[in-house]
């Protein structure tokens, strides 16, 4: 009988090691949620995750319609930079009848996106984080 008791309990472990391993010790996350400025939707831009230690991949995407979602962002402190894009005037590439091209603009001070401020706790799994940038 202790045999038939060891085998069983040997065997419980194994399966427990096997699901834990295997199940979801993932070391990403995926962030999402949406970007005002000063009270403001960004309707677009990009955003940016970066470990703070700088160890790990970074992981980024666009702003539509004052939302985004970025998947594969490494668990733990990451950096965030944020930019927009606010169209200023469509502009011809090679003078008057050429092709034009829109003119845009960054209206997010540097504190938001050349040297970030910004940080977030990035947990595996889903993560929802709506920014409220002050001007």
């Amino acid at each position: 009988m202790g045999i038939v008791r060891f085998a069983a309990t040997v065997a419980i472990a194994a399966g427990v090691a096997v699901a834990v391993g295997c199940g979801g010790g993932s070391d990403s996350g995926e962030v999402s949620g949406s970007v005002k400025y000063d009270g403001e939707t960004i309707e677009e831009g990009t955003i940016t995750f970066f470990p703070a230690d700088g160890k790990g991949p970074t992981a980024g995407g666009a702003i539509k319609g004052g939302r985004y979602s970025v998947s594969k962002v490494s668990a733990g402190t990451a950096k965030v930079s944020i930019t927009g894009s606010k169209f200023l005037k469509m502009k011809s590439l090679y003078g008057k009848g050429g092709p034009e091209m829109p003119m845009t603009t960054n209206p997010l001070p540097a504190k938001y996106n050349d040297t970030p401020e910004l940080t977030f706790d990035v947990k595996p799994g889903a993560n929802e984080k709506d920014w409220d940038l002050a001007k």
